[in-house]
């Protein structure tokens, strides 16, 4: 059941424009570690997730990342907004420019667009959960590399936000994986995948 307010989950006020910025944040769009494949990564393995908890903590982080993407489009929108030709010609957005005018497009800070090869759902609980732990650390990681390069204070305020959330996500997997350990036997975690090999005993 989706419950959606029109408002974004921390405000983002931007008062100047900074295309130089914009090209590195949108990043977190579109990217290798970004918002859209973390959201499509949760909410499509939660369909074979054993334990219905864990299933449900997907659901809900999946869904967060969908709004964390939306703050991090209303950030790239607010430091492109109204760019005159110069601003564009004087910083290296000319080429974004071309293709997508001051639209929000995802991809990443290479350039390269957003491909579902940057998420997986491999139908394995334990290999999942490992995985989305992952995940979240080389967002927070990102995180990190974009605020060493910020100075308004604007910007930095959604964005450290942003960095926390990882940070919590990433220490709730570690404690939905160890519910998932301790749901299986011990001795032998590794050696089924209980998404599946459990459900052909039953079948």
């Amino acid at each position: 059941m989706w419950s959606y307010e029109k408002r974004l989950q921390f405000p983002v006020n931007i008062k100047t424009r900074d295309p130089k910025l914009a090209e590195i944040i949108i990043s977190q769009y579109g990217g290798p570690d970004g918002e859209i494949g973390a959201s499509l990564r949760y909410l499509s393995q939660k369909y074979s997730m054993t334990n219905p908890r864990i299933a449900g903590l997907l659901n809900d982080i999946g869904t967060e990342e969908l709004a964390h993407l939306e703050m991090i489009g209303a950030i790239v929108h607010q430091l492109t907004d109204c760019l005159t030709p110069e601003q564009i010609e004087g910083s290296n957005f000319a080429p974004y420019y071309v293709d997508h005018t001051l639209g929000v497009y995802p991809q990443a800070a290479s350039g390269m667009s957003y491909t579902t090869a940057f998420m997986q759902s491999k139908g394995d609980p334990i290999t999942d959960l490992f995985e989305d732990m992952a995940a979240e650390q080389k967002a927070r990681t990102t995180y990190d590399n974009i605020l060493r390069m910020i100075k308004d204070p604007d910007v930095c305020a959604p964005i450290k936000f942003l960095r926390e959330r990882e940070i919590v996500h990433f220490q709730r997997f570690g404690e939905a994986l160890r519910m998932l350990q301790e749901d299986l036997d011990s001795d032998n975690f590794y050696a089924i995948n209980p998404s599946f090999d459990l459900c052909s005993k039953k079948c």
